[in-house]
């Protein structure tokens, strides 16, 4: 984050920060480089203290750990030792296994000792099953109280597996801490180009008149990795490409396109047109013959050049595995601005190519005026580019020089950095919000059990699965999305 794109913002308060599962990949991967970026920026108080509690390890054993992580998964930090050596005076660590109740009583100790006066943030980079534990264990150690400051918490997805188990947590984490202590994070909500589709569509006058049924045919939002699981592939048995991405990332992103606009720009007013989105869903019904979902598996193939497994040769998938690494799924939203308009919200693994973007498609001109015995020009449309290359991109049609008036596709960019200057990284932005108590790019919990409310019948019928699709790795070849986008003009969008 430059100091540009923080010129207008303030200096969060003096807190201590508590990572749960301090030695983990997520902490050295996301939030040490995002608190150092921070600090570089002006953005974390000169008070604030990370402490680490982590199992079986020395202080000394774990700022090595995790200083060796950050220059192996964060290069483009480009780390000095001598900033790493001021940054490690802000961290302490406390020892001890999250199921001892010890462990809590000596972290509220260490923060006594730090500061008893100051904010606290807990950030839960654990596995979701002791997220109630956690919760439960600072709340006997008195260290939910906010009698001297704020205390809020942090959630990683995944939150809950179903409805069911989504329910379950709520009540439990409520139990400890108030909704508004509650921060469920999304790190692709705190994506640059997320957060610019509010201000493109709010604030400009011309947009307005055209985001509704009248002008826009449909909508697909795209998240395609070229890389497989990794190590994973415990967590992606039991969770699959429908819960990995679609009921948390991408439905949160299709909120934001087909929202109306907030009575003010304030956490609970987003929030409130997010839930009247997903209310609004229609519900799936698989009796009918119409496509709703398509599901499919990468099989071995090629990526970037090199042959690459397939995902039941991955290590620690089972050989018959059906679990699905590409997930499709044509959404409707029910209310008068969108009425009929298919969001189409698609995700995959080993596909051609990292890109993750929104497709605003608008309808055909109604008659081709240069060539009436012709095709129709190709659609229009505004593209939204979430990574890599973040950006705006407007396609239109235009006359090819010359005499004549056959046409080209034109593509206006507007990239997001067009000075080479950073953009700032999502944990950084969504960390800074944390300890600034603006929880707008966060999950509500009528949020996150509506969402899962409405993919409900899709977990179901995945349920009842003893075969899937499967498509080659490092393609866009998978079966069946042709039938789902038929009729929506241009087809299926293969990112170029």
């Amino acid at each position: 984050m430059t100091d540009a794109a923080i010129e207008t913002n303030q200096t969060s308060p003096p807190t201590n920060i508590v990572i749960f599962g301090a030695a983990g990949d997520l902490t050295k991967r996301k939030l040490l480089p995002a608190l150092i970026n921070m600090q570089r920026a002006g953005l974390l108080h000169p008070d604030s203290v990370v402490t680490g509690v982590v199992n079986n390890r020395t202080e000394a054993e774990w700022l090595e750990l995790v200083h060796q992580g950050i220059v192996d998964y964060a290069p483009e930090l480009n780390l000095q030792e001598t900033e790493w050596q001021a940054f490690a005076e802000r961290m302490h660590m406390v020892p001890g296994d999250l199921g001892d109740a010890e462990t809590y009583t000596r972290l509220g100790e260490a923060l006594q000792e730090l500061d008893g006066q100051k904010n606290a943030l807990f950030y839960c980079a654990i596995p979701p099953q002791w997220y109630t534990r956690t919760a439960e264990g600072l709340q006997a150690a008195g260290l939910t109280r906010q009698d001297n400051g704020f205390r809020r918490i942090v959630i990683e997805k995944p939150f809950g597996m179903d409805l069911e188990s989504a329910k379950s947590l709520n009540t439990e984490l409520q139990q400890v801490f108030d909704e508004s202590q509650i921060y469920r994070i999304d790190h692709y909500l705190g994506k640059e180009s997320v957060q610019n589709l509010m201000v493109f569509r709010f604030a400009n006058s011309i947009m307005e008149p055209l985001w509704n049924r009248q002008y826009i045919d449909h909508v697909q939002i795209l998240a395609a990795e070229s890389i497989g699981i990794e190590y994973r592939a415990n967590y992606y048995e039991n969770s699959g490409a429908l819960r990995d991405m679609i009921q948390s990332h991408l439905m949160q992103v299709m909120t934001l396109v087909a929202m109306e606009p907030p009575v003010e720009l304030t956490d609970d007013a987003v929030r409130d047109e997010k839930m009247k989105v997903l209310r609004a869903v229609r519900p799936f019904e698989f009796q009918t013959p119409k496509c709703q979902a398509v599901f499919a598996q990468y099989a071995k193939g090629q990526v970037n050049g090199e042959k690459v497994p397939a995902y039941v040769g991955e290590e620690d998938v089972a050989p018959d595995s059906v679990t699905e690494t590409f997930a499709a799924a044509k959404f409707f939203v029910d209310n008068w601005r969108w009425q009929g308009v298919p969001f189409i919200l698609w995700t995959g693994k080993r596909m051609k190519k990292r890109v993750s973007e929104i497709v605003i498609r608008f309808r055909e001109v109604p008659f081709n005026l240069f060539d009436p015995d012709g095709p129709a020009p190709l659609p229009n449309a505004l593209v939204f580019r979430l990574q890599p290359d973040e950006g705006v991109f407007l396609r239109t049609n235009a006359k090819k020089p010359g005499l004549t008036t056959e046409m080209q596709r034109l593509v206006m960019r507007a990239p997001y950095a067009p000075d080479g200057s950073d953009v700032a990284e999502a944990y950084e932005v969504l960390l800074y919000d944390v300890l600034q108590g603006d929880a707008t790019l966060f999950s509500r919990a009528d949020e996150v059990e509506e969402s899962w409310k409405i993919i409900e019948p899709l977990l179901e019928e995945a349920k009842l699965r003893t075969d899937i699709k499967r498509y080659p790795a490092g393609t866009w070849d998978v079966p069946g999305m042709g039938p789902l986008l038929a009729g929506c003009v241009g087809g299926w969008h293969k990112p170029s």
